[in-house]
């Protein structure tokens, strides 16, 4: 059948199975929008009107990373595409699977510096796993098989397709195909042929698996850590927890793998690393076997690499052979999809128990932080733990409260914590809870947030109201960028330049404006009250948290030290 491209890509689309796309039009972009209409696509395909490009980016990826299905974004040519960059590289670095799709000027302008005319591709190539500048319509089809097929495939990541606004005019013959016959059609089955481009996990060696088998049998202190492979593996969550009960061994997670163990399991000393437990960091120092799962021990969890686990044997499992001895060199490394090594590891496992080690670990507790007066953050999450049960979604900005929500929070199951963590974006919170929210409708959605991430993109409000998408916001406001001014108290001799926020809006008044209930508390009891109201009420509420300037993350490991070195503790 013959159609145009703009056509060609809504097929495209719904080959995917894909139900929502968010995103921003704008003149290049406007055929592909005209398709909502034109041939109805808007009753198959929901499409989400945000605030900012940004925010239908971050949109995208909580959708992804909440299902694990692949997140769409539109967005314009020039500005419309640059706003998108934040929200691909925060899905680049925490391996969240979107597909990003631009339209740029047409071929003719391409080069010439016309109006709202940008490298799309140029600008996108180091933080994604693959872009494209569609120039010829024949190939778009192909294009977007492809594109959606490397986004889930392996370590999942965001793909780029631009594509030339001429293009989107253009008729061409265009023959639907079902999802399980694209691998064997076109390019994408060009690239499955090619051994180095193989789209399937690599199958773990076994001599690997049984070298790490005998490994453990020699090991007196084995310590595990779960990074966030594990939990954008399908399945894989199963596995590791029946491989963590069989080695009887303590279990830390970065915080990009909470969720992989409950927080309350028996056998979880907490997260590693800056922000991380005493345990967590005193046992990786202590350990004589580390087992690091999906993880690519960045330099908040390394922090010193080459002093890192430095009486311990070194394993390292991940998908993703480019991570095995880039920041930190090991002693066996397994190439395979988690699932997958943890399945062959549970066969040949035997029990262990370890009872010594971990009383030696689970020993070592780290000190509550005091408060200087307000309501603390820890009584904070405490309550959100009371009120809310494994069904409910977190999603945070970035900052001291990040890293509060990170320790205290009651992470029962994987997709259930949602932050940006390679990356480090303030702003990513609310967006990533809309599409978190619009992808699991009947789960209650938190999103945290500090009162200096909430001022970047608080006017996705208007979007989760338009489309009714209820979200709950606490906001800890200490009237500070906390987590730089706490730099500032403990490096920088309390020299506080450019981090305290005297200033406006009135985050309550803001909330009203948007439609959202919104309450100022400073008191545990108050936002007590106040938190199970926003729990019965189902969504659209905003509670302010008022807390002290001076309540810190601890404990605090600054970068290049060492696992025991505390700054804080």
């Amino acid at each position: 059948m013959k159609m145009k491209c703009s056509q060609v890509l809504m097929e495209c689309l719904l080959e995917q199975g894909v139900d929502t796309v968010f995103g921003y039009p704008g003149g290049t972009i406007l055929n592909i929008y005209d398709e909502f209409e034109l041939h109805g696509y808007g009753e198959k395909i929901k499409h989400i009107l945000t605030s900012h490009e940004q925010g239908a980016a971050h949109a995208a990826d909580g959708y992804a990373r909440s299902t694990g299905k692949v997140g769409v974004c539109f967005a314009t040519s020039g500005p419309g595409a640059t706003n998108l960059t934040t929200g691909i590289a925060t899905a680049y670095y925490d391996s969240s699977p979107v597909v990003f799709i631009t339209v740029n000027v047409p071929e003719a302008l391409i080069g010439k510096d016309a109006f709202q005319e940008v490298d799309v591709t140029g600008i996108t190539m180091p933080i994604t796993k693959c872009n494209y500048l569609v120039r010829d319509p024949e190939t778009l089809a192909d294009v977007v098989r492809e594109a959606f097929a490397i986004a889930r495939s392996g370590r999942p990541g965001p793909v780029v397709i631009d594509i030339a606004k001429n293009v989107t005019l253009t008729e061409v013959e265009f023959e639907s195909l079902p999802l399980s016959e694209h691998s064997k059609s076109g390019r994408l089955a060009k690239r499955v042929q090619r051994s180095n481009n193989n789209l399937k996990a690599p199958e773990p060696d076994g001599e690997d698996i049984d070298k790490l088998i005998s490994m453990i049998a020699e090991a007196k202190k084995p310590l595990v850590l779960a990074g966030g492979g594990i939990i954008r593996s399908k399945d894989a969550v199963p596995e590791f927890r029946k491989f963590i009960e069989k080695l009887g061994a303590p279990v830390t997670t970065s915080m990009m793998g909470i969720g992989a163990c409950p927080s309350d399991h028996p056998l979880f000393t907490g997260m590693i690393g800056m922000h991380g437990t005493r345990a967590s960091n005193i046992a990786t120092t202590k350990c004589d076997l580390l087992i690091i799962i999906g993880c690519r021990l960045s330099d908040r969890v390394a922090l010193a690499p080459h002093f890192f686990a430095r009486n311990a044997k070194i394993v390292h499992i991940d998908i993703d052979r480019a991570e095995i001895d880039k920041n930190v060199k090991t002693d066996h490394h397994i190439i395979g999809d988690a699932r997958r090594v943890l399945e062959l590891i549970n066969a040949k496992l035997p029990s262990y128990d370890y009872p010594e080690w971990r009383e030696e670990v689970f020993s070592q507790k780290t000190k509550e932080p005091v408060s200087a007066g307000k309501t603390t953050p820890k009584e904070i999450v405490d309550i959100i733990n009371k009120y809310t049960d494994e069904n409910t979604i977190i999603t945070t900005d970035v900052g001291q409260h990040q890293m509060w929500l990170a320790q205290y929070f009651n992470c029962s199951r994987p997709k259930q914590f949602i932050s940006s963590g390679g990356f480090g974006t303030m702003g990513f919170g609310l967006g990533a809870a809309i599409g978190a929210k619009i992808a699991n409708p009947d789960k209650l959605v938190v999103h945290c947030t500090g009162d200096g991430s909430f001022r970047m993109n608080y006017t996705e409000y208007a979007t989760a109201k338009y489309y009714g998408v209820p979200v709950i916001t606490v906001l800890f406001n200490n009237r500070a960028l906390g987590m730089v001014r706490q730099w500032q108290a403990l490096t920088a001799g309390r020299r506080f330049s450019q981090t305290t926020l005297d200033r406006g809006p009135d985050f309550v008044k803001f909330a009203d404006a948007f439609g959202f209930e919104g309450v100022r508390v400073s008191t545990k009891d108050e936002f007590e009250k106040a938190f199970e109201k926003a729990v019965k009420s189902g969504g659209y509420y905003m509670i302010e948290c008022s807390i002290d300037t001076e309540d810190l993350v601890s404990p605090m490991i600054p970068g290049g030290a060492k696992s025991d070195e505390f700054l804080l503790d």
